[in-house]
């Protein structure tokens, strides 16, 4: 079976405007000047942007689809027909202009993540798949309620795993987003590859506007480096298996240095004199918590090895500025998203996650 679609050309697409415009002549006599020009109005636009929405005419496209050709043996007509197929999405590339970690602060990003119904969504997740999540948790060495609290944020425990289609996302952002095309494209061509590899038809397939899918958001890449067949029925699919995805979240996490039972974050306690230079740089962990201390900043909570090296952080709070300092597993979580905040937004609900999971079963257990 072909992974693509038999897409319309533009020339159907004309086709179909032309038909547009004939139902528009054949109403013409009911529709008052104003609604007569308002009806061309948008025939015309419409017509022009179906033919916008052809990314096989693209100037980028050919060497796109030589290098599918070349490097991958794909068949050139067929990468073309589902390039035409692709339609640009501007509110793609209005959405990728303006993500909630760069318009937001930190109390109104958290309360997006965090919250009483999101809480009990993982609880509830946790307790569906409690063997799968044992057995990923000990098998690649990640706490059952980091992946909950993974698939909690991105999508909800899979109730909102994104509407567009992967493939108008990827062409939108791969030709028409200059600051990051390069990653776009080469994300684009992932998906081709992913669709062939999983047999699926590369037109179907939905995600998010960034091209991310399934219960945990993976890109393309990420899906064919990272996700696992937790299940052994032969099929890596995160896009309908909550074991696989689970598998597949806790296998990202592995594969990326998460180390079990080691500190994530941390409230720091800051000097008069603390060194505002060093916050929230967005590096691996390189200061040892005496380097740290002698910059201002030192654990609120917990005992550490001074060895242990952290990023200090910085952020703005509903009662005013908060101070962290993140470990090297916060460091792990901002490989699955880069953001900063997401990594303190995923480890805040984990633990609530896991407080009102304990509660629970202890609750049961008195109740027996």
């Amino acid at each position: 079976m072909t992974v693509f679609h038999s897409y319309k050309t533009s020339l159907n697409v004309l086709s179909e405007v032309s038909v547009l415009y004939k139902v528009v002549e054949f109403k013409r006599n009911k529709i008052s000047g104003s609604y007569w020009k308002v009806a061309i109005a948008a025939a015309a636009l419409l017509a022009s942007a179906s033919v916008r929405a052809d990314y096989a005419s693209h100037p980028a496209a050919p060497a796109f689809i030589d290098k599918l050709v070349a490097e991958h043996k794909f068949n050139a007509d067929e990468v073309r027909a589902a390039l035409a197929g692709a339609e640009k999405k501007q509110s793609i590339l209005d959405a990728i202009a303006r993500p909630a970690e760069k318009t937001k602060p930190w109390f109104e990003y958290r309360k997006i993540f965090l919250g009483a119904d999101r809480v009990a969504q993982g609880v509830e997740f946790w307790n569906t798949h409690q063997a799968t999540l044992a057995r990923a948790s000990k098998e690649m060495g990640v706490e059952e309620e980091v992946v909950v609290a993974i698939i909690g944020v991105e999508t909800r425990y899979g109730r909102y795993m994104g509407s567009y289609r992967v493939l108008d996302a990827l062409a939108t952002l791969g030709f028409d987003y200059s600051p990051r095309a390069k990653f776009f494209s080469s994300e684009l061509e992932n998906f081709f590859l992913l669709a062939r590899e999983q047999k699926q038809n590369i037109g179907d397939l939905k995600g998010s506007y960034a091209g991310a899918m399934g219960y945990g958001q993976f890109i393309p890449s990420s899906y064919r480096a990272y996700a696992v067949d937790f299940d052994g029925n032969g099929v890596s699919d995160i896009w309908n298996d909550p074991v696989d995805a689970i598998g597949s979240v806790a296998n990202y996490f592995k594969r990326h240095g998460w180390k079990k039972g080691e500190p994530v974050f941390s409230r720091a306690l800051i000097a008069k004199d603390y060194d505002q230079s060093v916050l929230n740089a967005r590096v691996r962990p390189h200061l040892t918590l005496q380097e740290a201390a002698a910059m201002g900043f030192t654990p609120a909570e917990g005992r550490f090895n001074r060895d242990e090296k952290v990023v200090p952080l910085e952020y703005e709070g509903e009662l005013g500025k908060e101070f962290w300092l993140g470990f090297s597993n916060f460091y792990t979580i901002t490989r699955y998203n880069r953001s900063q905040m997401y990594a303190l937004a995923v480890w805040q609900l984990s633990q609530e996650i896991r407080y009102a999971y304990e509660q629970q079963a202890a609750a049961a257990t008195t109740s027996d």
